[in-house]
């Protein structure tokens, strides 16, 4: 049995000083935000089926490639999935955008830089949105180098910001201010029907 009296003593309490706060919290918050993204990547890797080709004795290698092609989608791009497929992209797309765009990049709603909470339904907002989102997955990576997020910026982001929310955008009939929401989603014209009798 253990003397009691030569137990190691429970430790002070660690105290952050006030002025460590901010940063503490704002690290917490990047922290977060990350721990999402990545929830919601692995969330999307878990929904993609894997296949895996059984390649028979005669079959070539060719004949295996071409199998994993036919099985691979044809387009990472939002537009192109359907279904489930599309609904669970845009729920990844939704928590990037809601946690991490729009805090950082969601600016003043105004006459000259609208937005729209619903902005995933609009087909051309979820379309930029999501090629953004394709390159800074791919522009932050470690293996983009120091200079991928200053690329990600003037490359694609800058531009993104300058179409999605100008005054003829994709949200020019929605929210042009906080206090006033509004939502309307633009016609866009219909295709002309080619052999049509009159």
């Amino acid at each position: 049995m253990s003397d009691p009296s030569k137990a190691t003593p429970e430790p002070e309490p660690f105290r952050v000083p006030d002025g460590d706060l901010d940063d503490l919290a704002s690290t917490l918050a990047k922290t977060m935000a990350e721990v999402r993204q990545h929830g919601v990547i692995l969330d999307r890797l878990g929904s993609e089926p894997v296949s895996t080709p059984q390649p028979t004795a005669d079959a070539s290698t060719t004949d295996a490639v071409d199998a994993d092609k036919a099985d691979a989608p044809a387009s990472v791009f939002i537009l192109a999935l359907g279904g489930e497929a599309y609904a669970v992209e845009l729920a990844a797309l939704s928590d990037w955008v809601n946690y991490l765009f729009l805090p950082v990049y969601g600016r003043e709603i105004s006459t000259t830089r609208p937005w729209c909470g619903q902005w995933h339904e609009h087909p051309e907002a979820v379309a930029r949105l999501h090629a953004l989102w394709l390159a800074w997955q791919q522009l932050t990576d470690a293996e983009a180098g120091l200079s991928g997020p200053s690329t990600w910026h003037r490359d694609h982001l800058d531009q993104a910001l300058v179409h999605l929310r100008a005054p003829d955008g994709p949200f020019a009939a929605c929210t042009t201010s906080p206090t006033r929401p509004n939502h309307r989603v633009l016609a866009t014209p219909a295709p002309e029907l080619t052999g049509a009798t009159q």
